[in-house]
Order: structure tokens, then sequence, then C-alpha cells
């Protein structure tokens, strides 16, 4: 007996929801697992339930259908029919470029028991999902991206991680020895207007860091740059710390801005990822998700202690993938390191954790 199709439902309307549920659960061999009324809740949804068809609203409050696209799609991409009443609108098309597969426009604009009429579409369309190629859609958003980029053309602008509905606001990366491609590796997964903030201290001397950072934003989708002194952190970027100082952090009226402090005679790491944990725990309390990577010694292990104290979530390289162990080693050893996770794994693991950390 073949298992039934699993959908979740996306549509802030309650009387849509309702109705496609119906509607699904008329086509043999359907059933509906879930539904959500924004794009927050839909991630949240889809990562805990991981069905095997989401059906999208577009124009949705807290979080809308392209943000829920390009979030998904980076995390763990799934089938995604949209079911808009944006039928005329080029956005219907953005939101294929985005990683839907297809849509049904709906029959009219608000509410009403016209929907059913899109029964037999959405059934004939359904039938086709066990054709589809996800890694062949997920390869056609990133040239979809690569395009965009290159005409200069804007895409939706990122909310931020509150508005996204995102467990945390800031995710803070330390790593030494075997970092560089370590970092190249997961920054890369994180999905255009990602909403929440990176910042990365990387053993590395004065000089160098500026370069790796423009390096590292080439091949990443979100923005990546060398920190500056009292800049604004903003959600969307990765900042790395600069060679020779250590990336804190301070509230002003405008917000949360970067404090670079300078190396001093006794420090041993520069930059220090116990410095930056520290200040971020302070900052941003249980908001925050600190990640050890491969290195030597022990930096990184008082600032996973607090980040823990304050309610944040923690995530070390595993031996498996480490250049060199002792820094994951050293933070496991505290007893507060939630996941042990290898580098091939990490990048992804982290959108599915800011998206997942929410209580449902």
């Amino acid at each position: 007996m073949n298992k039934p199709l699993r959908v979740l439902i996306v549509d802030d309307s309650a009387f849509n929801r309702r109705t496609i549920a119906k509607l699904l659960e008329s086509i043999g061999g359907v059933e509906v697992v879930g539904t959500a009324a924004n794009g927050s809740e839909g991630l949240k949804q889809a990562m805990k339930l991981m069905p095997d068809l989401i059906t999208l609203d577009l124009e949705m409050p807290v979080m809308d259908g392209f943000t829920f696209l390009r979030i998904l799609m980076g995390a763990n991409p799934i089938p995604v029919i949209v079911i808009s009443s944006r039928d005329g609108d080029t956005n219907i098309f953005k939101a294929m470029e985005f990683g839907a597969v297809d849509f049904i426009p709906k029959p009219a604009a608000t509410p009403s028991m016209a929907l059913f009429d899109i029964k037999d579409e959405l059934g004939r369309k359904i039938k086709m999902l066990p054709q589809l190629k996800m890694d062949k859609v997920r390869k056609g958003i990133l040239k979809t991206f690569e395009k965009i980029e290159a005409k200069g053309e804007v895409l939706p602008q990122p909310c931020s991680a509150a508005e996204a509905g995102m467990g945390f606001d800031v995710i803070a990366i330390g790593s030494s020895t075997g970092g560089p491609p370590a970092l190249s590796d997961i920054l890369t997964h994180f999905p255009e207007g990602f909403p929440v903030s990176i910042v990365v201290s990387q053993h590395m001397p004065p000089g160098f860091t500026k370069p790796f950072a423009e390096r590292l934003n080439k091949i990443c989708k979100m923005n990546v740059r060398e920190a500056g002194n009292g800049e604004e952190v903003k959600s969307g970027d990765i900042l790395i710390a600069p060679g020779g100082y250590h990336l804190c952090f301070k509230r002003k009226q405008r917000g949360i801005v970067t404090d670079l402090l300078e190396k001093r005679a006794e420090d041993k790491y520069v930059p220090s990822v116990d410095s930056m944990f520290l200040s971020c725990a302070s900052i941003w309390a249980e908001r925050t998700m600190g990640i050890v990577l491969t290195g030597m010694g022990n930096d990184g292990t008082k600032g996973v202690v607090k980040i823990k104290e304050q309610g944040g979530y923690i995530m070390a390289e595993s031996e498996d993938t480490s250049i060199v162990f002792g820094m994951p080693e050293s933070a496991i050893a505290t007893g507060k390191v939630d996941e042990i996770v290898p580098l091939h794994d990490i990048g992804s693991r982290i959108v599915k954790r800011c998206i997942t950390s929410l209580p449902h």
C-alpha cells in the first residue's frame, strides 16, 4: 500500500486553509499534516513535519511567501505549489524562480467558495510530483540569484529576525586552524536574505582578514565584510573580525554596534572567540547561537559556558571533520554543547535550528 502524500498548507486566511484542506483530502492518496497562517509558522512546521508538498500563499503578514521560499530552499528544498490571487502578477514567476515548482491562481482575490474550482487542476499538479527532481530545482535557484546579482536587480528585502519569527538574532562562529575552508563551506549554505546577523572570529593576523572577507563575499549569498568599529550590526550581514582586534558589541540608541578592542599583551588568541562569545551572550542572551569549529587550543570554551548560562544554543564541529579537534573538544568537555555536527552538515543544521528553535 502506497504511503499518502503529506501536505502542509501555508495561507493567512483561515477560510482558505480549511477549503484547501478539504480539496486536498478529497483527492485520493493525500493527507494534510499541518497548516500555518504565515511564512514564519510555515517554516517551523515544514522543518518539524517534513511534508512531501507545501501549498503557499504569497501575500501574508509576518513573513511573506518570497522570504519563506528563499529560506526553505536554502535549508531543505521541499516541493512548493503557490496558490495565490496574484495570477496576473510577475511575482508569481519570481516565486517560481525562488523555488516554487508550480502555481494555481485563486479564482477570487478574497476568500470565497469559488476556491473549490481549483480542485481538478490541483489534483493534476499533485500527480506530477513523483517526477520532480528537487536537486535540479535547487541548482536552478542558485543560477537565478547569480543572474539577478549580475544584473544588479533588487531581491525582496529581508526582514529582521524578530519579524521572521526566527529563534536567534545572532550566530557567532569561532575557528582557528583549518577554519578558512570550513567557513567557506558553512557560510555558503545561508540563503539570500537570511534574517539573522552572522559574526565570525577566525584566528588570523592583521592584513589577511579583509581579503578573506572579500573572497567570502564573492561566493556567499549573504553580504560578507570585515567588521569596522562602531558599525551597526544588521540582519542579513556576515561580519568578520579584523586581524589584531577582538570583535565585541555594545548597545547604542541606534541599535547594536561593533566595538573593536585592541590586542593586549597577555592575549593568546586574536581575534578571540571567547571575547566575541562573551560579548554576544551579554547583548543577545538566549537569542545567541555559538558555533565552535576546528582549531588548536581552547579558545571559545569560556564563551560557550556563558552563552548556555544565558539560554543560548551551542554547536561544535565533530572530530571526524575537524582539522584540529582542540577547540571543539574543549567546548564539548564543558557539557554545554547541544549538538556535535560534521562540517558538511553544519550550514544546513544552523538554518534548520534557527527555524525550529521557537516553541510551537
